[in-house]
């Protein structure tokens, strides 16, 4: 089995009344597709199918062919001025911009044939774009241009005694395959922060996506292509057999790191299959500790806004502990039931308020995702930090008090990759780091934790500078 580094990260938008496709976009779609594509809009027959037949190489020989081309391109990247890189992603950007009615059209035969497969709102949420979705697609690619390059930063340097001079060195990973499900704005997202960090990215979308996928890829390498980057640096498998996922999780040699955004089932199977080493997630069951001097005002605001800003991100509140002694317990319920959010407490929860329903085992160890919060009262730290260590995921995890040295032991005890201190769990994501877009959030210990952006991306080499020394 191949290494794994766990990540988490789940993007669930509001979704804005589903409108049928009009005869407007198809057009607008047939004059920007293939003729393969053009047959898709034809009545949409299941998408899966249709662009499983679009090539006659078999997936292993598929996936090896983009594997090389990428390869060959991220080597004549290395080759460029530095700056090709910016001046390529903000082509990018703009062409993302440019291409909005062809974009949003594949999007809508997306939509139109997702709800006739019957996906549920949270999946058809996080299919959607609009034109302000896609505006904050191309605006993050844009910031991605704007960062730091991660590549040829020297982390440490020391001379021996014997004058050798070492360095360490940011080098990109290489070729980074990322299987994901139904968010089309991974395209674009995995595409630059790939691209930013040095890499070559051969990205692998769901079926559910495919029309967006194609057009937003589209639009990607043609702007790469005019700031003159080859635009096989990041390239699209186009195929929806299942096949090609096996091909890509077995494509040693050929691709470096392959990293799965999506549900359980995905993520597992890649962790069970793969032959290359895997940057994986696992959910986001966070926690809030109230302590019991908390700020009355504060831990209101902030309880709530860490479960209601946004429930379906990966840094939403999913468990409130509340201490005993903290004396506005049922105003923090009271809060949530009136923002709207069902409430799931242990006995002593379910007492301050009649509207509390009674929370199962299951449910401790559950990322909700919608508007549901498990609560549960804890007598004193202790046992706030047993709960947390009992049931946490490791992604973030933090406590509300005024008292410093209850904060201090908070940060230094809890063993996830986020701890905070009076602040809204809705911080967990790498643009309020600072960090710009991210590929997600790492919950494991093994070469990145936390938000993963353009520095998890890289790697290191050691580069030593010698004056002719033998060694004895």
């Amino acid at each position: 089995m191949a290494l794994a580094l766990f990540f988490s990260c789940n993007l669930r938008l509001p979704l804005p009344p589903h409108q049928p496709l009009t005869p407007e976009p198809k057009a607008a779609m047939r004059a920007a597709m293939t003729d393969t594509q053009t047959a898709q809009i034809e009545g949409i027959r299941p998408v899966a199918h249709d662009l499983a037949t679009e090539t006659v190489e078999s997936p292993q020989a598929l996936i090896a062919r983009l594997a090389r081309a990428g390869r060959a391109a991220q080597a004549k990247m290395t080759r460029l001025p530095v700056a090709r890189k910016g001046e390529a992603l903000r082509a990018a950007a703009q062409a993302l911009r440019d291409a909005q009615d062809t974009i949003l059209a594949a999007n809508a035969l997306d939509m139109e044939a997702g709800a006739a497969r019957g996906l549920s709102n949270a999946l058809l949420d996080r299919l959607k774009l609009d034109a302000g979705r896609l505006a904050g697609v191309a605006d993050a690619v844009e910031q991605v241009a704007s960062l730091a390059d991660p590549v040829g930063q020297v982390i440490d340097s020391a001379q021996r005694p014997n004058g050798l001079v070492l360095s360490r060195v940011r080098v990109p990973i290489g070729l980074i395959g990322i299987i994901y499900e139904s968010r089309p704005n991974v395209t674009a997202d995995a595409a630059a922060l790939c691209l930013a960090s040095g890499n070559a990215a051969l990205l692998r979308g769901g079926s559910e996506a495919a029309h967006s996928n194609r057009a937003i890829m589209a639009a990607f390498q043609q702007g790469l292509a005019s700031a003159g980057v080859p635009a096989e640096i990041v390239q699209l498998v186009p195929t929806q057999d299942r096949a090609a996922v096996g091909a890509m999780l077995t494509a040693q040699g050929l691709i470096d790191m392959i990293v799965p955004r999506g549900g359980k089932s995905l993520v597992e199977r890649v962790q069970n299959d793969a032959r290359v080493p895997v940057l994986a997630h696992l959910d986001g069951i966070n926690h809030t500790y109230v302590h019991a001097n908390a700020d009355v005002a504060m831990a209101r605001s902030v309880v709530l806004n860490a479960k209601m800003r946004r429930t379906g991100i990966c840094g939403a509140m999913e468990t409130l502990l509340i201490d005993a002694a903290f004396p506005a317990a049922q105003a923090l319920v009271g809060d949530l039931l009136a923002a709207g959010c069902e409430v799931r407490g242990d006995a002593r929860a379910r007492a301050l308020d009649p509207r509390v329903l009674a929370a199962s085992d299951e449910d401790w160890d559950t990322e909700y995702l919608e508007a549901i919060v498990s609560v549960a009262i804890v007598d004193g730290l202790e046992e706030a930090l047993a709960h947390i260590d009992a049931h946490s995921s490791r992604h973030t995890d933090a406590i509300i008090t005024s008292d410093d040295a209850v904060a201090e032991a908070f940060l230094n005890r809890v063993d996830s990759a986020i701890v905070m201190v009076n602040a809204s769990s809705q911080f967990a994501d790498g643009g309020e780091f600072g960090l710009g877009a991210e590929i997600g959030i790492a919950t494991g210990r093994l070469h990145a934790r936390g938000p993963v952006a353009l520095e998890g991306l890289t790697t290191y080499k050691w580069q030593v500078r010698g004056t002719g020394q033998t060694r004895p």
